[in-house]
């Protein structure tokens, strides 16, 4: 079974029962099992759930890597549903493949809109693995997609704070830059916890100007729901 399932199989001692019937005995024998976890590694998330075909391109992707990296079989991934690519995009993530987990994210994207907290997670992955170019190069081919959707304002959230802690100005910088292009504090509202985390990253990133600007739209955005209160 693959390593994702993490399952441990303990049979118990059988045990038999006889039962006459017409003169003549049966005995019948049971197995008990019990499932547990095999390593250190903790158990799926609640509500993640690997269906089989997800599991199949885990252990065909991971297999290939081994042998050769240069030729993954990424086909695989076209056949799954969006549920069961995201269920493998995170089981890669908490085994810490992320090269993996970064061509299925690449097939989820090209195909699905995708959350901003599935980026957060990634970059928070890439952290901890210590790469940190990847991560430049994710938020480089979001700004080449398009613009920003303000729906998932949490999601984003996450996403500017993985940044500014991974120590990336430049993916901050273009985060910032994208979300004024799709309309953030003209169009679409400033969202409070936002504009902070990103106003304190950008400051101590040295773009104070950037910072300023997060706050004089903060102020703007404070003094509005001020005079709807007076109103």
């Amino acid at each position: 079974m693959a390593s994702s399932l993490h399952s441990n199989l303990n049979f118990l001692p059988r045990t038999q029962s006889t039962a006459a019937a017409g003169g003549a005995s049966r005995t019948h024998l049971f197995s008990i099992i019990r499932c547990g976890p095999r390593d250190n590694r903790g158990p799926l998330l609640k509500g993640r759930i690997l269906s089989i075909e997800a599991i199949q391109a885990i252990q065909a992707l991971k297999r290939a890597n081994r042998t050769d990296p240069t030729n993954l079989p990424t086909h695989l991934l076209s056949r799954l549903i969006k549920a069961d690519l995201i269920a493998a995009f995170k089981e890669l993530l908490r085994q810490d493949q992320c090269i993996l987990a970064l061509k299925v994210f690449s097939t989820v994207r090209s195909e699905y809109s995708v959350d901003f907290a599935n980026y957060a997670d990634l970059v928070l992955a890439l952290t901890r693995n210590g790469l940190r170019e990847e991560i430049d190069a994710l938020i480089l081919d979001m700004e080449k997609e398009g613009g920003i959707q303000f729906e998932d304002n949490k999601g984003l959230s996450r996403l500017v704070k993985a940044l500014i802690d991974a120590e990336r100005k430049e993916s901050t910088v273009r985060i910032y830059k994208l979300m004024r292009k799709s309309g953030w504090g003209s169009t679409f509202p400033v969202d409070e916890y936002l504009g902070k985390v990103l106003s304190r990253g950008l400051s101590r990133f040295g773009e104070d100007k950037m910072a300023y600007q997060i706050d004089e739209e903060l102020r703007r955005f404070s003094r509005g729901i001020l005079d709807k209160h007076r109103v």
